[in-house]
């Protein structure tokens, strides 16, 4: 009688192999990647900083050899001191005293008045984040609303600050409001369009299946609202802040120099343009103290959302 024979089951593959599955990335491996990333956009930006400066110190040293002229033709920039001052006098000027008798260095003064401005800029970006936000609701459930006032809405962007802004400090001067309210209004005007439109791009992202969930269990449209198309809003409402805070500290800038407040960096940044010839590295280093401001004020929105969106980008 011959023996069967059973075969031997195949060695098992769990944690080994290539058929094993991936292991789940665990939080530590998660905080890696992202100091990773986060060290590789740091990188990044540093090497494009580097960049802009070789470009500039390069352009004003063959300008200075070749006489502002090649094979002929003038060079679109002069590279003479006034007009373009070198990247090491513009930072030196930082040290300096901002005015003859002053303590104060010009980097102490610039971020005082850049203080002032952000603070404007941070009042319009709350009231026209607040204006976006309650307009997207309106023309999600307004449909012939929505059709009637989006383009006047998209009109609204087209026409330019430098005319917009006169008549809101205007406005502002026959209500009595004082001049900084003029400076918050301009500073909203231009922050709450891209709210709106983000944030009613939002409101509907939600698939039908969902919604026909949440109507099936009896949810109203409040309930609707609030606990499926805000949540699933918020990476859109942030994208449009981002967007918006840029806007604002850039309508807080041009809003100074219409409104004539006295305070802020718009009002520095003209006062230096006037004296431009008596220290052009102080326009330098006021638009530059502006842009960092600017950039400062969007990675604090950013570090904001990965606050609020943490537990959404776990999963």
């Amino acid at each position: 009688m011959t023996a069967t024979k059973i075969p031997a089951s195949p060695p098992s593959t769990a944690g080994r192999g290539p058929l094993a599955e991936p292991a789940a990335p665990t939080t530590t491996d998660r905080r890696r990647r992202a100091l990773g990333a986060r060290a590789v956009n740091l990188l990044g930006a540093l090497l494009v900083v580097a960049l802009f400066a070789a470009l500039w110190e390069g352009y004003k040293a063959a300008g200075r050899a070749l006489g502002d002229r090649i094979a002929g033709w003038s060079l679109p920039v002069a590279t003479d001191d006034l007009s373009m001052p070198h990247l090491w006098t513009v930072l030196r000027s930082l040290a300096e005293p901002a005015r003859q008798g002053d303590p104060t260095s010009l980097a102490g003064y610039l971020l005082g008045e850049t203080a002032v401005t952000l603070r404007e800029a941070l009042y319009g970006l709350v009231a026209g984040s607040l204006l976006g936000l309650a307009l997207a609701v309106l023309f999600l459930h307004a449909a012939p609303v929505s059709r009637g006032l989006m383009p006047w809405l998209v009109a609204s962007q087209t026409v330019p600050l430098v005319a917009i802004a006169p008549m809101i400090v205007i406005w502002g001067g026959k209500a009595g409001a004082p001049p900084w309210v003029a400076v918050t209004g301009i500073a909203a005007y231009l922050a709450f369009f891209p709210v709106t439109i983000n944030a009613l791009r939002g409101l509907k992202s939600p698939p039908k299946v969902q919604l026909e969930f949440m109507r099936s269990v009896g949810a109203g449209r409040r309930q609707v609202l609030f606990w499926l198309r805000v949540p699933a809003a918020l990476p859109f409402v942030f994208a449009g802040l981002r967007l918006a805070a840029t806007a604002s500290v850039v309508g807080a800038i041009v809003g100074e120099l219409s409104a004539g407040t006295g305070r802020g960096i718009g009002r520095v940044i003209l006062s230096s343009a006037y004296y431009y010839s008596n220290g052009p590295e102080k326009l330098y280093a006021a638009v530059l103290v502006a842009a960092l401001a600017g950039i400062v004020f969007v990675q604090l929105l950013a570090l904001a959302e990965r606050f609020a969106l943490r537990h959404r980008a776990a999963r």
